[in-house]
């Protein structure tokens, strides 16, 4: 049974999560809330892990869910679930869209579905920072402005945000130096 739910519930992700594996990141905020197979904490971690290992995001992500619910099955059960519309839609897409790419209504749902991409890749940054650099429940409970902000992590965000702007260093490194400084200076606790 959890593998047809696994499957059910990366279809929808799949299936309606338009622009890429960060565009899925609402959807699984959703699933976690409704299924409690992880943290909203855990997603932004395996975010972080997803983006640093070769291959899309929402698969590595979908492959890792799947496997800490329900192991190797579950992992198949979830990336499958997951690429199943993708292909689907290819398929049908494909066959119909050098017939209809003139068309007007075809080249409007383009058009409409860019910004919605935009939007939920916007939603899930927005997400993603309020984990990492904000302490929401900290500031309700203390009411102190300062208290608001992870100043280890901001500082963190700004340097990380000023090596790249400044120097031509790839990202895998800024990647592995930043997973390196976390584990020394625990800034997820901080």
């Amino acid at each position: 049974m959890i593998f047809l739910q696994l499957f059910f519930e990366y279809f929808k992700v799949g299936l309606f999560a338009v622009g890429g594996g960060l565009a899925t990141l609402p959807f699984l905020y959703a699933m976690s809330d409704s299924t409690g197979w992880f943290t909203h904490t855990q997603l932004a971690d395996m975010l972080a892990v997803s983006e640093s290992t070769p291959g899309p995001i929402g698969v590595n992500m979908a492959t890792y869910v799947g496997f800490t619910t329900a192991g190797i099955p579950g992992s198949i059960a979830a990336t499958l679930g997951l690429v199943t519309p993708s292909v689907i839609i290819i398929i049908v897409v494909a066959r119909f869209l050098k017939a209809f790419s003139g068309n007007s209504l075809v080249q409007g749902a383009f058009y409409g579905l860019r910004p919605a991409s935009v939007g939920l890749i916007a939603a899930a940054g927005w997400v993603v920072l309020k984990i990492s650099l904000l302490d929401i429940p900290l500031f309700r409970e203390s009411g102190e402005l300062f208290r608001l902000f992870r100043w280890k992590g901001l500082v963190l965000a700004l340097v990380v945000f000023a090596i790249l702007k400044l120097w031509k260093i790839h990202p895998v490194f800024v990647i592995a130096l930043s997973a390196v400084v976390g584990a020394v200076f625990r800034f997820a606790g901080a």
